[in-house]
């Protein structure tokens, strides 16, 4: 089917919306409460559009396409809808965009920029709230959130595990963790599904303080996660050949076996990278010590004890651990040495080494 956007003619397909369609035709429309994760929201009215033949302002993240629909995404009366609605959320929260983590990385800030507002028209004086830093990895600013609802979809329908919600009423609504507990101090798992879909600087990873890195400050390259066997596909961000921070890859996540999520050790357990404590050189046992030794002389002691441990015992003598802390492709060439040159099937994997 075909529809008109901006005058513009776009294919679309059955059970598509109107903000899926104009996406894929790389039209922009904004929309804070929409990911594609977790599907239709129509709670922000931020992608809201006109349609010849209908009543009002349409969000266009819930509307499914017709054939020959005519949509418009920048008239004076979706314009001034837009920016009343983000002037109502600068007014309401405390979005200090200069030291806010999410800088530059922040949808929020994007639709501001889109629509040229300066500052907002009005402001509602509030005391801040605390910080949440209660968990070990995640960071939670109750004052920038803009009730967009997707963490608490995420979390509720994605990840599934039924952490987060909305709580109060009116004013004092708000995101809370089970019963309105500290984040580390509920039964969240701490797998940052959260902080992935999070549009602001609600939800942030939480970083050493010396760091100081945004996101848009990184480099992302994809890589497959070393942990387990499902293969998640992993967004590594690294600045200046240092690992900083991981996030799931999302390109085509429908295709992904991850469903472009991670769990925790997808997400905060790749920090051993650059961890001062990994051994940089080979250590050796002597007079009940370990010493340091050369790769030769390790290999050649490694090697003598195999020989004569297979030779008075058995191949089956032998095992081996795998590492999820080592490549892939180093954990493939220990499971060929120890069927093909040992001849043993004891070799394992243990993600915890």
């Amino acid at each position: 089917m075909h529809l008109t956007i901006d005058g513009r003619v776009v294919e679309a397909v059955p059970g598509q919306t109107v903000l899926d369609a104009a996406r894929a035709a790389g039209i922009y429309i904004p929309a804070l409460c929409y990911h594609p994760k977790t599907g239709k929201a129509g709670r922000c009215r931020a992608c809201v559009v006109e349609v010849e033949g209908l009543r009002g302002l349409k969000e266009s993240c819930a509307l499914p396409v017709k054939d020959g629909m005519i949509v418009h995404t920048a008239t004076p009366k979706v314009m001034e809808a837009r920016r009343m609605i983000v002037d109502l959320l600068l007014a309401e929260g405390h979005h200090n965009c200069i030291s806010c983590q999410a800088n530059a990385s922040c949808e929020l800030q994007d639709m501001v920029y889109h629509l040229g507002i300066e500052r907002p028209s009005f402001l509602i004086e509030s005391e801040p709230t605390p910080l949440d830093l209660s968990s070990p990895g995640i960071v939670r600013e109750a004052d920038k959130c803009i009730h967009c609802g997707r963490c608490v979809a995420a979390c509720q329908n994605g990840v599934v595990n039924e952490v987060l919600a909305f709580a109060y009423r009116g004013s004092h609504a708000m995101v809370v963790c089970d019963d309105d507990l500290p984040m580390g101090e509920s039964s969240c798992v701490q797998c940052g599904e959260c902080v992935q879909v999070c549009p602001v600087g609600a939800l942030v990873l939480k970083q050493p303080r010396e760091w100081r890195i945004r996101p848009h400050e990184t480099t992302a390259t994809k890589v497959t996660c070393p942990y387990c066997g499902v293969g998640c596909q992993i967004d590594l961000h690294t600045r200046d050949n240092r690992y900083v921070f991981a996030m799931a890859h999302e390109g085509q996540w429908e295709r992904q076996p991850n469903k472009g999520m991670l769990c925790i050790k997808g997400r905060f357990g790749l920090d051993f990278v650059d961890s001062p404590e990994r051994l940089r050189t080979p250590l050796i046992r002597k007079d009940g010590e370990l010493v340091e030794a050369s790769w030769d002389e390790a290999l050649d002691l490694v090697a003598e004890r195999l020989k004569a441990t297979k030779e008075q015992h058995g191949a089956d003598a032998i095992g081996f651990f795998a590492s999820a802390k080592v490549s892939n492709e180093e954990n493939y060439a220990l499971g060929r040495f120890a069927r093909a040159v040992i001849g043993t099937n004891n070799i394992d994997h243990c993600a915890r080494l």
